[in-house]
């Protein structure tokens, strides 16, 4: 399957990437050129996601063989570096991975004006639905794939608790049940591109970042902890959200397929919840307790990155502008 084409460069790292991605030509900036770059800026979160997708399915531009390129590695290494403190110096390190899944579970009362499903459910208009599933296209389009990395770091209950809900979330065995199938054709049913890695253009940082912070925990066995933290986080969150972005599609009038994505995830999803915590985090923490600190730091990060995002929509959608960078061409109701 072919991956999609390159994105606009961002600054001087994204475009020495892009370059070398595309001419197969030595890197124009220092492989340490990470240590100086804005850790959540727009340079820095694009050049990540363009190094991690080679690691997914590519670029059309990009041979194979770049995704073991030592220079990109070295930049990859060093631009991780720089992302990875900065999360563990805005995180706070104050909670056990039980205080902190806690914490989550808890939803406000009434409405919660930080929150983009409570928006999108009582006031969000078809278009500001249409930039949220565009965003968050650049996960959903490969749901359940960044964790899947864990399985082989996992054993006994904690990997055949992690490997059941991935089933379910790979479609038990249905192709057309896919979640990431099912996120296609909600995009198709709200006029949107299908295509994976469309949307990356129009991507702020802050929409770059949840997505990146999935691969980096992903790809590296010593933060396996952190991202059983970051898959609770997910699994934990969905199903009530899930159920107000499914009002927000009845409320607008969008498709059957647009409505049964969020559906499917309300019913999976709490299932999905109650074995995360007791079976993969407490099946992890069982075995290696020592991951506890780690599992929080997943947790919490996950909810640090989201509520980054949710500013930038909200910010947007209140001033009634889009959030996407650039605006993409509208039409009445439906997004080109």
């Amino acid at each position: 399957m072919r991956g999609p084409p390159l994105p606009a460069s961002r600054g001087d790292v994204s475009q020495s990437v892009a370059s070398t991605l595309r001419y197969a030509t030595p890197l124009a900036v220092s492989p340490c050129a990470g240590e100086k770059a804005d850790p959540y800026g727009d340079d820095l979160q694009l050049a990540l996601y363009m190094l991690y997708e080679l690691h997914y399915r590519g670029f059309i531009e990009a041979a194979d063989e770049r995704e073991w390129d030592p220079g990109l590695l070295a930049l990859r290494r060093s631009l991780e570096s720089r992302f990875t403190q900065a999360l563990r110096r805005d995180v706070p390190a104050d909670l056990s991975a039980a205080e902190a899944l806690e914490a989550i579970m808890l939803e406000p009362v009434g409405h919660d004006d930080t929150s983009v499903s409570h928006h999108l459910q009582r006031d969000g208009e078809l278009w500001q639905i249409q930039e949220y599933a565009a965003l968050r296209s650049l996960y959903h389009l490969k749901e359940a794939d960044p964790h899947a990395w864990v399985i082989p770091r996992l054993y006994g209950r904690a990997k055949a608790a992690m490997v059941a809900v991935e089933f379910d979330e790979f479609g038990a065995g249905r192709e057309d049940e896919i979640h990431a199938r099912l996120f296609a054709d909600l995009m198709a049913d709200l006029g949107l591109h299908t295509e994976y890695g469309y949307y990356v253009d129009a991507a702020p940082a802050e929409a770059l970042a949840t997505v990146n912070l999935m691969s980096l925990l992903g790809l590296h066995r010593a933060l396996r902890g952190a991202l059983v933290g970051h898959f609770a986080a997910v699994e934990v969150t969905s199903s009530p959200g899930s159920r107000r972005l499914a009002e927000a599609m009845r409320r607008v009038g969008a498709g059957a397929a647009a409505q049964r994505f969020y559906d499917e995830h309300v019913e999976a999803d709490a299932v999905h919840e109650q074995v995360v915590r007791r079976d993969v985090v407490g099946g992890l923490l069982e075995s290696e307790p020592e991951l506890d600190a780690d599992v929080a730091f997943g947790v919490q990060a996950t909810g640090f990155l989201e509520d980054r995002l949710a500013a930038v929509l909200l910010s947007a959608w209140q001033q009634h502008r889009s959030a996407l960078r650039p605006r993409l061409s509208m039409v009445p109701g439906r997004m080109a």
